[in-house]
């Protein structure tokens, strides 16, 4: 199990694809950019 395999986080990560192992996490991305942006203003 490696890059190779479809089913695995590495695998994922290696053809661009996502999955239960590589969700898509929206919720988490937002706040850090809002986070930075607020920092770059200061």
């Amino acid at each position: 199990m490696g890059k190779g395999d479809k089913k695995t986080g590495k695998g994922k990560l290696a053809m661009g694809s996502y999955g239960n192992t590589r969700p898509h996490d929206h919720k988490k991305a937002k706040p850090v950019v809002a986070a930075v942006a607020a920092e770059e203003k200061k």
